[in-house]
């Protein structure tokens, strides 16, 4: 199983609703593609409190490489990891990724 981990820096003026569309498109996307399942995501509640700006985050599980390929190449994931990108500080800069093969 491939566990695709995201970290985000919003910009200031980005709201909690704006945040939570996103992830309610991601969520659903996730329900509708073979080989994905268990989207998770929302405001960082640590109370270690070193999230260094990236208070909001998500992860996904992808049965292999191959349905995390397909969900990459989702014409609506584009759509929806474009959004993530014109809402994070600095752009691609305000996100981070992880694949783990667990």
């Amino acid at each position: 199983m491939i566990r695709h981990i995201v970290l985000t820096k919003f910009k200031p003026d980005t709201t909690e609703d704006e945040i939570a569309g996103i992830y309610a498109g991601l969520s659903a996307l996730a329900e509708k593609l073979p080989g994905a399942q268990n989207f998770t995501g929302g405001r960082s509640e640590s109370p270690e409190q070193i999230e260094r700006g990236y208070m909001h985050g998500f992860v996904i599980d992808f049965d292999n490489w191959a349905a995390l390929q397909n969900y990459a190449n989702d014409p609506e994931h584009q759509a929806l990891g474009g959004q993530l990108v014109a809402n994070a500080t600095g752009g691609i800069d305000g996100i981070l990724v992880l694949d783990l093969d667990v």
